[in-house]
């Protein structure tokens, strides 16, 4: 009875499938997906490098006499103004060379005069032939030898006084004095002991290394821009430190070397880049982007929208009647999550950016909703936070 009362069940639901009512049962709901049309928008492609930050001026101070360090006059770390007095050697001994040098200009000056006024009663005498020739000669001659002996001891005066002066060792530039590396009682040996190092402190040298690749590319930009090979030596750079987002500090390159370092395939170039609130300090690490292209017209999609297989990437555009369409795609730089796409779509498409796990094949119907793609559009000081140990490069949005 068992099997009998089963199988009426079965063939009851059979019925029941068969049911002309029940063929009207609702068909699954279409997926929904974000999509977003794609539209040209004016981009610039710039080159990264690492780079330092280093001074325009750095001088070693050293003292030009030597001696014993009798002050310190400036702190330790502070701005120094050029022609500042920043340490003063012992001047006693350089004062009394100075007074004997003068001692001695003095008594040369008065052997002169006496000189002179027997040259003079030579030449009176021998109009009256009271003296000899050779008696007239040596006394012009000692004339002479005692203006000699005069420019010689001012000349040591002059030295004297040289000398005395260097016992105030003074800041030949402006900028910022580092430690004293000789404090007071210690030995200063004249040109050979260290005192301090000053360093300008604005504008700031960034120097960086150019792959020759690049280089070439920005030979190639400065031929056909009719600038020739120094049409790279005015290009504008932006700088940003290691803890900055993007690149807030805006120079110039001033100087590119003339070869390329054939160990690492570069060649050095500089910027100068104004510190007017002293952020940039000479040794530390930074990134310098470098405009890579002109201004051009391209076409962005969201990273998210990309998909790939084996080797090829590929986008979902939505086609006619709503279904997902795949279109292989040449994809170029990235900038904020944006691609550039060098080939496969054009201008009005409408990319599938959201919802892309629900698209089970190409051809299936979707449910469009809108989206947006990526970060609002950049400007061209937009900032990035890619930083690598090679060159890399990257796009801005305007």
């Amino acid at each position: 009875m068992l099997r009998f009362a089963a199988i009426g069940s079965i063939a009851l639901v059979f019925s029941a499938c068969r049911n002309p009512e029940g063929s009207a049962a609702s068909a699954p709901p279409l997926p929904t997906v974000g999509v977003a049309t794609v539209m040209p928008k004016t981009v610039q492609e710039w080159d990264q490098f690492n780079g330092r930050v280093s001074a325009i001026d750095t001088v070693e101070l050293r003292p030009r006499v030597s001696g014993y360090v009798e002050r310190v006059v400036y702190k330790e770390g502070d701005d120094v103004r050029k022609g500042d007095v920043l340490f003063i050697i012992d001047q006693r001994p350089y004062r009394d060379a100075l007074a004997s040098a003068e001692a001695q200009l003095a008594h040369a000056r008065a052997t002169a005069a006496l000189a002179l006024a027997q040259d003079r009663r030579a030449q009176t005498l021998i109009q009256s032939k009271a003296i000899s020739v050779e008696e007239v000669e040596t006394r012009h001659a000692t004339f002479e030898q005692s203006n000699a002996d005069v420019q010689a001891a001012e000349a040591a005066v002059a030295t004297a006084r040289l000398n005395l002066g260097f016992t105030e060792v003074r800041s030949p530039i402006d900028g910022r004095a580092g430690r004293a590396m000789l404090t007071i009682g210690n030995l200063a040996q004249a040109d050979q002991s260290l005192l301090t190092t000053v360093v300008s402190q604005n504008p700031m040298y960034v120097y960086f290394d150019a792959d020759e690749h690049s280089y070439l590319r920005y030979l190639e930009r400065a031929k056909k821009a009719g600038g020739g090979s120094r049409h790279g030596a005015a290009q504008k750079v932006q700088v940003g430190l290691a803890n900055e987002d993007g690149f807030p500090h805006a120079g110039t390159v001033n100087f590119l070397d003339n070869q390329v370092d054939a160990a690492t395939g570069t060649i050095r170039a500089r910027a100068v880049v104004p510190n007017p609130d002293r952020i940039l300090t000479p040794g530390l690490y930074a990134h310098v982007q470098f405009p890579g292209s002109d201004q051009y017209s391209a076409l962005l999609i969201d990273e998210k929208a990309v998909l790939t297989d084996q080797n090829r990437q590929y986008v979902y555009v939505l086609g006619p009647g709503d279904k997902a369409l795949r279109k292989d795609v040449t994809l170029g730089r990235t900038i904020d999550g944006l691609r550039v796409v060098e080939s496969g779509l054009s201008a009005g498409d409408k990319v599938i950016v959201t919802g892309l796990q629900r698209v089970y094949f190409p051809g299936a119907p979707v449910k469009p909703t809108p989206a947006s793609m990526g970060k609002p559009a950049a400007t061209a000081d937009a900032t990035h936070a890619s930083v690598n140990a090679a060159p890399t490069r990257e796009t801005t949005v305007d």
